[in-house]
């Protein structure tokens, strides 16, 4: 049995999983908080839907590495959303000081553990 044969099962997930993080950035570019939104519940679903595979614990998997160039992509997406946070969040407080104190962040971090594990820290919310 060869390597690509033993990958295809897993690769709808895969390629479900980048289209969620194509929406999720579409969203992002557009400045849409509702689609970053429903784009970031979309890909939490995906996720919960990895398929439970020993090709996870195989660090030549073409799953495993196409799931860390996902999670890879996922941390630029969610710094460039922090970043921006941040830049809003100084113009705010430049321009209306009594009310950035009222404010709470746009997009953080989940403050309780999620019960879904690792996956569900990633969830950006808006």
């Amino acid at each position: 049995m060869t390597s690509a044969a033993t990958t295809t099962p897993h690769q709808p997930w895969i390629d479900a999983l980048q289209a969620e993080l194509d929406a999720l950035e579409a969203a992002l570019l557009r400045g849409d908080a509702p689609g970053v939104e429903q784009a970031s519940a979309a890909m939490q679903a995906v996720l919960q839907q990895a398929p439970r595979t020993p090709a996870f614990a195989d660090p030549e998997s073409p799953l495993r590495r196409d799931t860390q160039s996902a999670a890879h992509r996922f941390a630029q997406l969610r710094q460039a959303v922090l970043r921006s946070n941040a830049q809003n969040e100084r113009a705010v407080a430049s321009l209306l000081p009594q009310q950035s104190m009222q404010r709470q962040p746009t997009y953080g971090r989940m403050v309780k553990p999620s019960p879904l594990g690792g996956a569900g820290r990633g969830f950006l919310t808006a």
